[in-house]
C-alpha cells in the first residue's frame, strides 16, 4: 500500500496550491509532457485521445449545421496581415515571424497563423462574385501560433490546436444568426459532453475580438474560483470584406459587401475538464469525453481462468458500445486502482477468482467511489446505467459549485471585498463605459466576463462610477 500512496501523494493537494495540483494532474495522468521548445507541450496519447473525442463530437455538430472542412496554409504574408488595421494591431504582439526561406531571405515575412481571417479573407474575395455563391460556411482543424509570455498546459502555449470556423454570408441578419447559433453549438457540447455548464453573453468592446463587430463567449467557472472562455463566437460585420473587398452581386444586380463570422474552440477545453471536475486523487472525465469508460482490473490475475474472464467481460461490454480496457499489468491492485483514478476512468470493474465463481464483480464510480457488486450478466447495463447518471450528477455538481460561488455587488465597497474574498463570479450593474471596466481591473485584477443573454436588473446604478447602469455583467479572475 505504501506504493500506492506514492502515486497520490505525487499530487499536491488543489487547497494547498491549485496551480501546482493543475500541473501535477496533466503530468501524472499522462496527458501532456513538456518539450524542448520553450512553451510548447507535447500531447501524450491519453491527452490526445481527449481532444480526438472533443473534436468528433464537435465536427459531427458542426456538419449537422451545414459546415464544410477546409484546410488553409500556415503561412500569412506580412502585407495579407496588415490588410484589416485592428486585427494586425490586436495581434502584433504573439506573432512569430518566419524571415528565411531555406538560407536565403526571404522577400516579405511570413507570420506562423495565430488566426486565420485573413487568409480565408483572401480565399473569399475569388471564390465569392454572386448571390448564389453564398453563403460560405467552412472550418478548418489545424495548430496556430501565439507567441505567449507565460504559458501553462492546455490553457496557454505557444502552439496549441483549435478550430476556425471562418463564414460568409449575403445579409447582416445571417451573419447574425450563424454567430449565435454556433456559440449555442459550443454552449450545448460543454454542458452534454463536458458536463461543464456555461454563461452565454457578449463581451465589451474592451474585450471583443480584434476586428469583430461583436464577440459571444461562453464563460465557465473553474474549481478554484476562476473564470475560463472556453468558446467565443464572432460576427464581423461587412469590416473584413471591405478591407479585402470581398463583393458579390446580388439578385437585384447591385454590388454588395458579404458579412462575416469567426468561431473556435481550443484545446484549452482540456484543461477545463481538468479544473471542473478533477480531485485530489487525479483527473475526473466525464463518461461521454472519456476515452477508457471501464477499467477492468483483475485481481489474482496469475490464477487459472482469471485473465480469461477479464478479457471475455471486456469483449461484452465493447459488444454494447462501451470503452474498455483490461488493465493486465503486472503492477499490483492496488496500484492499478490508484492509476485508474489518477488517469480519471470513469467506471472500475474488480474481478478476482472467489467473483467469478460467484458470477459477479465488484463496480466502483469514480466521482463518487460507490461500491456495487453486479452479475457478470448484468455487467453490460449497469455500467450504461451508471455512466448516464455520471455524466447527469457531474454536471449537476458542477453547476451546484458555479451557483454557490456566483455573488451580487451593488456598491464598488462590496464589489472589491467579493472579489478579493470570495473567488468565483460577481454579477454587477455597468454603466457601459471602458474607464469603469479599466478601474475595475486596475483595482481588483477582475474583468468583465460578458454581458450574459439573461439579463437581470440588480440595481439602477454602475457598481463603479453610480452612473445610470446598462447592462448586468459578469466579472471574474480568469485564466
Amino acid at each position: 500500500m505504501a506504493e500506492d500512496k506514492k502515486l497520490v501523494e505525487a499530487i499536491t493537494s488543489m487547497d494547498v496550491d491549485f496551480a501546482q495540483w493543475y500541473t501535477d494532474v496533466c503530468k501524472k495522468a499522462e496527458l501532456m509532457s513538456y518539450s524542448s521548445v520553450k512553451g510548447c507541450m507535447i500531447f501524450k496519447p491519453a491527452g490526445y485521445a481527449i481532444w480526438e473525442n472533443i473534436k468528433n463530437e464537435l465536427d459531427r455538430r458542426f456538419k449537422e449545421t451545414g459546415v464544410e472542412n477546409v484546410y488553409m496554409p500556415m503561412f500569412i504574408p506580412e502585407s495579407l496581415l496588415e490588410r484589416e488595421k485592428d486585427h494586425v494591431e490586436g495581434f502584433a504582439p504573439e506573432v512569430a515571424w518566419v524571415t528565411y526561406g531555406g538560407l536565403n531571405p526571404l522577400q516579405e515575412r511570413m507570420c506562423v497563423r495565430p488566426t486565420s481571417e485573413t487568409l480565408f479573407c483572401d480565399f473569399y474575395k475569388d471564390e465569392v462574385q454572386s448571390y448564389r455563391d453564398l453563403p460560405k460556411v467552412y472550418n478548418q482543424w489545424c495548430s496556430v501560433v501565439r507567441w505567449e509570455k507565460e504559458t501553462r498546459p492546455f490553457l496557454r502555449s505557444r502552439e496549441f490546436l483549435w478550430q476556425e470556423g471562418h463564414t460568409a454570408h449575403a445579409t447582416a441578419e445571417e451573419a447574425e444568426a450563424r454567430t449565435q447559433q454556433m456559440l449555442n453549438v459550443y454552449a450545448s457540447f460543454c454542458e452534454e459532453v463536458l458536463a461543464i455548464p456555461v454563461i452565454k453573453g457578449r463581451k465589451t468592446d474592451k474585450e471583443k475580438f480584434a476586428g469583430a463587430e461583436a464577440t459571444y463567449t461562453i464563460e465557465a467557472l473553474m474549481h478554484d474560483g476562476k473564470a475560463l472562455q472556453s468558446g467565443t463566437s464572432h460576427n464581423f460585420g461587412d469590416g473584413f470584406a471591405k478591407a479585402f473587398g470581398i463583393q458579390y452581386t446580388d439578385k437585384d444586380n447591385k454590388l454588395k459587401y458579404v458579412h462575416q463570422t469567426s468561431w473556435g474552440v481550443t484545446t484549452r477545453l482540456i484543461g477545463a475538464v481538468i479544473m471542473t471536475h478533477g480531485d485530489n486523487s487525479g483527473l475526473v472525465l466525464p463518461p461521454r469525453v472519456a476515452p477508457v469508460q471501464v477499467d477492468i482490473i483483475p485481481i489474482m490475475q496469475k490464477k487459472e481462468g482469471v485473465l480469461d474472464k477479464a478479457f471475455e467481460v471486456m469483449d461484452t461490454l465493447k459488444a454494447a458500445g462501451l470503452r474498455v480496457k483490461v488493465d493486465d499489468s503486472d503492477k499490483n491492485p492496488g496500484w492499478k486502482f490508484s492509476e485508474q483514478e489518477m488517469r480519471g476512468i470513469p467506471v472500475r470493474v474488480e474481478m478476482g477468482p472467489r467473483d467469478i465463481e460467484a458470477g459477479q464483480a465488484i463496480v466502483v464510480r469514480r466521482d463518487t467511489r460507490e461500491k456495487i457488486t453486479v452479475n457478470i450478466s448484468e455487467l453490460a447495463d449497469k455500467i450504461k446505467e451508471i455512466l448516464d447518471a455520471m455524466q447527469v450528477e457531474m454536471l449537476e455538481r458542477a453547476r451546484k459549485h458555479r451557483d454557490e460561488h456566483t455573488y451580487v455587488a451593488t456598491n464598488y465597497d462590496e464589489f472589491k471585498d467579493i472579489v478579493a474574498n470570495k473567488p468565483g463570479f460577481v454579477k454587477a450593474m455597468w454603466c457601459g463605459d471602458q474607464a469603469c471596466e479599466d478601474k475595475i481591473k486596475e483595482d481588483t485584477t477582475a474583468t468583465s466576463r460578458c454581458m450574459p443573454f439573461a439579463q437581470e436588473h440588480l440595481s439602477d446604478v454602475c457598481v463603479c462610477c453610480g452612473k445610470p447602469a446598462k447592462k448586468m455583467v459578469y466579472w471574474g479572475k480568469a485564466y
